[in-house]
């Protein structure tokens, strides 16, 4: 509300202008000295950013410190063994693969692989005494298998060497490669040609927009820059962040999604306000300095709600999510510094050359402006409970497949039909009964030499076989099945034996391991064991990463969801609004996972994204978008917010406050949701299922969030809300006249 003048009839006393209102007259002086900083800056970051990706990492699913891990590290310091994670299936072109020949020529390439520099060990059908585990069920096939040992930058790097050298075909048989090591490095190699394709149709895409929005090549380049700047400067900080920590390659395909679209979207925000600032006739000081103190500071208050969001996957103790992390904090904070520091000096630089052009000049937010937006406000509040309902129920409708959600865990599968990998992969699934690779490890230490133990190996030995969907167990005493021991003990099963103890490879069917896998653990753990046993393998690492996943989760969503909840109660004074935002933003999350589950997990157009269902969701994917997507859903909520909240500080009328704010920003919030949708659905064209999934689920959280929410909800809520929109207890109401968002003079 405007002050009335002291009685002494002096001219009232102004506040001194705040710290974002200085910061725009500074670089209003310096806008030369700043721009030159801000292009310094730019070239030293692509230099730097250039050497980022030799710097990373590649991630595995495993939580450090798990009982499968640490299994896994002790039968590989106690017997130099483990998960078979490379694969090669043979295939006899004539006869099967008992055949003496196939025989001599499936010995050799075992005993080739085996000497291949990086492989700790390797065996197959013929030097394991045939065992059925490592057989088709038609003969024609059988399986070889091989683990390198190392990190999964130090294995996937040796598997794209010895791939293509054992992809063979011969006059006696042809050779595939597959494990699970060789479809991770597939993903990634996919994922990379993914995201390529996906810049080269988002950067033309995106400046045609901006073009059209703008009409002015100066306005559409800039906000371009800004986000191309995000992105450079995040990859050069990664790579700073990789020399002290492990960072993984995921952390620059999430720098290419989100640097981006955060940069476009705080660009948008401020040099529209800017033109907007500049055609009431202002100087090009004071229309920067005004836009500094209220887009600038909504731009901050805003990157603060979304770098929340994401710094909570620090609380993970996963490489993979902690390095997307870093990626989201930096790509944030890049764009902040982009949008309120360079960008503004080099709007002053340019000046009436980013304006909309001749037209009829207004005092900024003196009136209340007259739009689609305005109108269809208006049109909610006249009747909320009937547009508010509606909105609520095609927004519960759309999320409503999320009740059916199963979290499962990846395989082959996320990559195309055509990958070799994936070929593989399919003939085990489809020819063979067992998934020797697979197997379920018993480590059995402290016992000593098996020998004086030998009554205790066999019986515990037998029980195992005897689970339901274990097919075959291998020990130091024989190979069991269904309690019986069908292959004799021989210089294969030494492999079993150590001074430190004993160990046990429980293999599980294809269909068992695919339809319960958590219920085969547990079997396997029920079976009671004559000596203290540790389970691991592959299966066991998939179970306790999921279990680490789902154990932090409530942690990470209530610091999500209270940080959230004070920076909105700082910038808004009120309780119910951050509430209400809360609320909302969860809505839009669950339309996201509605449309997650009925699209993968359902296999709903699945023909026309070309990919292949398995019936669940990979569980940290819908992680690392729920934070993603809640921190831009908040984000959009600031934008409209604050200017809502001028409109009300300036007139102190609510309904028309709604209204007036909404039309100012539901044209900016809309176009930026489109480009930042466009950005994320681009990736729905790619190869790999989980970066369709992120393409898919972000950019319907978007649309939707910037479309029935922003347009109906809110504007219906906030009126049937009334003037409790802005009520806060006393203690609370002074906190916030102290550290609350309050713009310079008001």
């Amino acid at each position: 509300m405007t002050a009335s003048p002291p009685a002494s009839g002096k001219d009232p006393v102004l506040p001194p202008p705040s710290l974002l209102a200085r910061l725009g007259f500074f670089l209003a002086r310096r806008r030369r000295t700043a721009v030159l900083a801000g292009l310094i800056l730019l070239i030293v970051s692509v230099l730097a950013g250039a050497g980022t990706p030799a710097k990373l990492t590649l991630s595995r699913y495993e939580a450090p410190g798990s009982e499968s891990v640490q299994t896994r590290e002790l039968l590989h310091e106690a017997f130099g063994a483990g998960s078979a994670n490379l694969i090669l299936v043979v295939t006899a072109k004539s006869g099967n693969v008992d055949h003496p020949e196939v025989r001599e020529a499936g010995l050799t390439l075992t005993r080739k692989l085996a000497a291949e520099e990086g492989i700790a060990e390797a065996s197959s059908y013929w030097s394991q005494g045939e065992s059925p585990a490592l057989r088709s069920r038609d003969g024609s096939q059988a399986l070889v298998t091989a683990r390198l040992y190392g990190s999964a930058t130090e294995v996937r790097t040796a598997l794209a060497g010895l791939s293509p050298r054992y992809t063979l075909d011969h006059e006696l048989l042809r050779v595939q490669v597959g494990g699970q090591e060789e479809v991770f490095r597939q993903v990634g190699e996919f994922a990379r040609q993914d995201f390529l394709r996906a810049e080269l149709i988002i950067l033309p895409s995106v400046l045609l927009l901006l073009l059209l929005l703008y009409r002015r090549w100066s306005a559409a380049l800039l906000t371009v820059g800004a986000g191309l700047f995000s992105m450079v400067l995040t990859l050069a900080a990664l790579g700073v962040i990789a020399r002290f920590t492990e960072v993984s390659t995921f952390a620059m395909n999430l720098t290419l999604v989100m640097g981006l679209g955060l940069g476009i979207d705080y660009s948008l925000f401020i040099i529209s306000r800017f033109r907007e600032e500049w055609d009431a006739e202002q100087s090009i000081p004071h229309a920067l300095a005004r836009t500094l103190d209220t887009a600038g500071r909504t731009v901050i208050y805003s990157g603060a709600t979304v770098a929340v969001s994401l710094l909570a996957l620090l609380l993970f103790p996963f490489p993979f999510l902690r390095s997307l992390g870093y990626a989201g904090v930096l790509v944030v904070l890049s764009g902040m510094l982009g949008a309120v520091v360079f960008l503004p000096a080099a709007l002053a630089l340019l000046g009436g050359r980013v304006s909309r052009g001749p037209q009829q000049k207004r005092t900024a937010g003196s009136d209340t402006p007259s739009g689609f937006w305005y109108r269809t406000a208006m049109a909610t509040m006249r009747r909320p409970g009937a547009a508010g309902g509606a909105a609520l129920l095609v927004l519960l409708l759309l999320a409503s497949p999320a009740a059916g959600l199963h979290f499962g865990l990846p395989d082959d599968r996320m990559l195309p039909a055509s990958a070799s990998s994936r070929i593989t992969q399919d003939a085990v699934r489809t020819g063979f009964e067992a998934e020797e690779a697979d197997a379920i490890q018993v480590a059995a230490l402290g016992t000593g030499r098996p020998a004086g133990r030998l009554a205790d190996i066999e019986r515990y030995a037998a029980e195992l076989s005897r689970v339901p969907g274990i097919t075959q167990v291998d020990s130091w005493a024989g190979t069991y099945a269904g309690g019986v021991k069908i292959i004799e003990r021989t210089a294969s099963h030494e492999r079993f034996a150590s001074e430190r103890g004993t160990w046990f490879a429980a293999i599980p069917s294809v269909a068992a391991l695919e339809q319960n896998s958590e219920g085969l653990l547990q079997g396997v753990r029920a079976v009671p064991a004559p000596f203290e046993v540790r389970i691991g393998g592959f299966p066991a690492e998939l179970a306790d990463y999921r279990a680490s996943l789902v154990e932090r989760l409530p942690l990470v969503l209530s610091l999500i969801l209270g940080a959230t909840f004070v920076i909105l109660f700082l910038m808004t004074g009120s309780l119910l609004l951050p509430l209400k935002a809360t609320v909302l933003n969860l809505l839009s999350l669950s339309v996201m996972f509605g449309g997650l589950v009925w699209v993968f997990q359902d296999g709903h157009l699945s023909g026309l994204l070309r990919f292949t269902s398995i019936g669940t969701i990979e569980p940290s994917i819908p992680i690392l978008m729920f934070c993603i997507a809640y921190g831009l859903s908040m984000d959009y909520e600031v934008f409209i917010l604050s200017r809502i909240k001028e409109e009300y500080d300036r007139t102190g009328d609510n309904t028309r406050a709604v209204a007036a704010g909404i039309q100012r920003s539901a044209p900016l919030v809309s176009a930026a949701a489109g480009i930042l949708a466009l950005s994320f659905a681009a990736y729905a064209s790619g190869s790999v299922v989980l970066l369709k999934m992120l393409g898919v689920g972000m950019a319907l959280a978007v649309i939707v969030d910037a479309t029935l929410i922003r347009a109906l909800l809110v504007p219906a809520l906030m009126r049937l809300a009334g003037e409790a929109n802005w009520w806060a207890p006393q203690p609370l109401r002074r906190l916030y006249e102290r550290f609350g968002l309050h713009e310079a003079g008001g």
